[in-house]
């Protein structure tokens, strides 16, 4: 028998679909979680998502201050990864905000990963169709270069980011704020050859030429100042900071305009850089992300609505599942400008299992960014320390309810909570 077809004959405990961060995490904590046949699939060539697809860096902030003393809120798995790349020389921590990742490692640690553990990868497939009978979902289809692939799974997580498998099985779900309007998508890219001292030096001089030069009618970016980050490359910096609005993340027509318009914004920004602020005069464009990056799609509507008011509160919900304190970080979805509510010291809220929980589907799970959460609250679930939790967490509760013989909905959350637990994760208390 050929391993294709041996591969889509079985009936899969488990398949998982996206192998983002989210993906790996859930994938990997299954199979530790004792399911036998566990299915990664991803569109890309390699796991990673955001940060290998989209070239998203750094880690944004995920930890707190408690007596005096760093106190991490995102652990078990993300903990782990961390690690795994400090191994293979693509990590640094240079403390919070700082903690820089080289994409190319974390490819080959997540591939490193996922043959470890037993997990079955399935690159260059993409999503295109789900069969379903009455509230379970019972398979899903693929376009591969063998063309259409249809596997049947046991339980399903969705860790696309745009919730698309939960979507194709018709569960309900909402898109970005209440007029429809998403925050912006950001096409991501290098420059190298930089003079990083002399850039230092004269930082604050260039925003606020950046700032002269857009009154001026120069500069058609909206983005009110420029983004920008380290890399693990000496000479090299990170931009993210084009900004496509009033364009969907989910209509393939919107997407191919916001690729092109932040392409030209890349260029705009790359000349402006080279020609008028010290350190770039020898500078050159290395290179884009592979996808414009989108902040927020869709979100399911799951079991339980997440909102600002629960994060401000720092509620902790019984069936907390992950914790978080990063900042509601909101950029204008209608042009320039960025809001924020920073959490006090020593604070963080909870993110509940019912969130993750999507109606109309009991062997479904949604992990990632698109959780059930409002337009405020996904501005600070969204980040990738914060959606590894979520994927460990569906990871180990779709093996439970495999295990169990149940729906996702009936497993015990006490047991998954303390599954978690001894799986090194902090679910807020």
């Amino acid at each position: 028998m050929s391993v294709l077809r041996e591969m889509t004959e079985k009936t899969w405990d488990l398949i998982v679909v996206g192998g983002g961060l989210t993906g790996v995490a859930a994938a990997v904590s299954a199979r530790r979680q004792g399911l036998q046949n566990v299915l990664l699939i991803e569109q890309a060539g390699f796991l990673g998502g955001a940060p290998s697809t989209l070239l998203i860096n750094p880690f944004m902030p995920y930890s707190t201050t408690v007596d005096g003393r760093r106190f991490e809120l995102s652990r078990g798995f993300f903990s782990e990864l961390r690690r795994l790349l400090e191994e293979v020389g693509g990590y640094r921590d240079g403390g919070r905000e700082k903690e820089d990742i080289h994409e190319e490692y974390l490819k080959l640690a997540l591939d490193r990963l996922v043959t470890r553990e037993g997990v079955q990868p399935l690159f260059h497939a993409t999503l295109c169709g789900v069969r379903k009978k009455g509230e379970t979902v019972e398979a899903v289809q693929v376009v591969t270069k063998a063309g259409v692939l249809t596997f049947a799974g046991r339980c399903f997580i969705d860790c696309t980011g745009d919730a698309d498998l939960a979507v194709m099985a018709g569960c309900p779900y909402h898109l970005g704020r209440e007029d429809g309007l998403c925050q912006p998508m950001t096409l991501c890219f290098r420059i190298g050859n930089v003079d990083i001292p002399t850039f230092q030096k004269n930082r604050q001089a260039m925003q606020e030429k950046y700032k002269r030069f857009q009154a001026e009618g120069k500069i058609k970016n909206p983005r009110e100042n420029v983004l920008i980050f380290s890399t693990l490359v000496d000479g090299v910096l990170h931009f993210n900071t084009t900004r496509v609005v009033k364009h969907n993340p989910t209509d393939p027509f919107d997407v191919t305009e916001a690729e092109m318009i932040a392409r030209e914004q890349m260029f705009e920004m790359y000349y402006f850089l080279r020609d008028n602020c010290p350190g770039f005069e020898k500078s050159q464009l290395l290179y884009s992300a592979g996808s414009i990056g989108a902040r927020e799609s869709r979100m399911i509507d799951g079991e339980y609505l997440l909102t600002q008011e629960d994060l401000v509160g720092c509620v902790k919900f019984e069936d907390a599942i992950a914790a978080g304190n990063y900042d509601i970080d909101i950029h204008n979805p209608e042009g320039s400008g960025t809001s924020h509510y920073y959490f006090p010291a020593g604070t963080w809220y909870t993110i509940p299992y019912r969130a993750l929980q999507p109606k109309n589907a009991d062997n479904l799970l949604v992990a990632g960014r698109c959780v059930s959460t409002t337009h405020e609250a996904q501005a600070s679930i969204r980040i990738m320390p914060i959606v590894a939790t979520l994927g460990q967490a569906a990871g180990v509760a779709a093996a439970q309810a495999v295990k169990a013989g149940v729906g996702v909905k009936e497993i015990d959350v006490k047991a998954l909570q303390e599954a978690l637990r001894q799986g090194g994760a902090f679910i807020g208390y």
